[in-house]
């Protein structure tokens, strides 16, 4: 079956909720399936695993125990079992021996366990972006290559069917030559104060949370779901939502890297105790185009077109490429049409993992690399990577798809120390 028909045949699957969903009987040959950080993507993750009806959940892996037993009583619901709980991965691992490893846990997490996985024979499906430094990144594309793992990245937009229909438009030719992209997301937040740590929450193992990063305090910002907006453990927004729209763009060019980053911005509005840009700007140069990046506090009634995603300049025309609105051309010529085409998307959180998992299946079962490969999401986490180096030197980077060139400071920056025990995967 060739990828595009099977992708338009799984995007009309029958959309999973949290519970209720129909009991799937056990088949021979089912994929022993974990899942390492059990918080809330990665139960979206878990839901369409156990619909697939090909994979049977043998471990749940998380450091917190409130995490856990959500995510263990769910399970339950689906299927009348309780899966074996571990709070460290690596016994997880070693213990469950699964077929399918999934990990969902924050960005700082993301390389270790997936080398670990591959190393011991499982095929990994981990987050975005899939790691926090360059140098994991390598790490990780090298570890999959050499134990020959199927490694799908959740840049789940790959497989969203307007977004396929809308680069299908472009790499056509319709919006003519494409000299400029603008990746942009206008963020709508409350302003909020500093919180003071606290003690550590009953059931959370926070020294284990924090892993290789540098040592600190326990506080309620970070855990649950704040870390992105901490650097020790992310990147920013950049980092988070960067990845999607860069991939696109990587999707849809032929070059695979920029050869110089710039960027620029600050914390002007924010006065907690996070410490990413709340406000950022950058520039990708590649040899055919011109790639820009923006996050700033926008209104939703500020008269922009769309608050999130992508603009492709053409000499035909502008094609918006979005989220929850779909794909939008508007022609140069007055005489032309504006075209349009909605989004398809599932609940909850309006995403496409039911087609990435379905991919993920296909690849493993057909020993074929999966739509978003791991050094697809490699490629595309760079480039938020890159700009967050130019962010802390102040100024550009060159880059030669491995390397920064001839800049000692930025190469200091691709890779970090990690705090003891913990050894950074080479």
């Amino acid at each position: 079956m060739k990828r595009r028909h099977f992708l338009k045949n799984t995007a009309t699957l029958v959309t999973s909720g949290s519970v209720g969903f129909p009991l799937i009987k056990k088949q021979k040959d089912m994929y022993r399936t974990v899942l390492i950080g059990s918080g809330w993507w990665g139960m979206n993750i878990l839901r369409e695993a156990f619909q697939s009806g090909k994979c049977q959940i043998v471990g749940l892996c998380d450091v917190d125990e409130n995490q856990l037993q959500k995510a263990s009583d769910e399970v339950f619901q689906w299927n009348g079992e309780k899966p074996r709980w571990y709070k460290d991965f690596r016994e997880c691992i070693r213990d469950a021996k699964p077929d399918i490893a999934i990990v969902g846990t924050p960005d700082h997490w993301h390389a270790l366990p997936t080398i670990e996985a591959v190393n011991a024979g499982a095929h990994v499906y981990v987050e975005k972006p899939i790691c926090h430094t360059v140098g994991e990144g390598q790490a990780m594309l090298r570890a999959a290559r050499l134990n020959n793992r199927v490694v799908q990245v959740g840049t789940h937009r790959r497989v969203s069917p307007h977004m396929i229909s809308g680069m299908d438009f472009l790499k056509s030719g319709k919006a003519g030559k494409i000299t400029m992209v603008k990746c942009f997301v206008n963020q709508k937040r409350n302003f909020g104060d500093p919180v003071a740590d606290t003690p550590v929450p009953k059931g959370l193992d926070w020294d284990m949370w924090v892993g290789p990063a540098p040592a600190q305090p326990f506080n309620p910002k970070i855990h649950p779901k704040g870390f992105r907006n901490f650097l020790d453990f992310a990147n920013g927004t950049i980092g988070d939502w960067g990845i999607h729209w860069f991939d696109q763009v990587l999707w849809w060019t032929e070059e695979r890297f920029p050869r110089s980053v710039f960027s620029t911005g600050g914390r002007f509005v924010n006065h907690d105790n996070t410490n990413a840009p709340d406000t950022q700007l950058a520039t990708f140069d590649f040899e055919d185009f011109v790639c820009c990046w923006e996050h700033k506090y926008g209104a939703e009634n500020a008269n922009e077109e769309s608050n999130i995603g992508l603009y492709f300049y053409g000499s035909e025309g502008t094609m918006h490429l979005g989220w929850r609105d779909g794909w939008t051309f508007y022609p140069n010529k007055k005489s032309g049409s504006i075209l349009h085409q909605d989004p398809n998307v599932h609940e909850p959180d309006f995403q496409n993992i039911k087609e990435l998992w379905a991919d993920f299946i296909q690849a493993i079962e057909h020993k074929i690399r999966p739509i978003c490969d791991i050094e697809d999401g490699q490629l595309a986490t760079n480039m938020s990577l890159l700009a967050m180096i130019s962010l802390k030197l102040g100024r550009s980077v060159q880059w030669d798809g491995q390397n920064t060139i001839n800049d000692p400071e930025a190469e200091a920056l691709l890779r970090r120390s990690y705090r003891s025990p913990w050894e950074y995967p080479e």
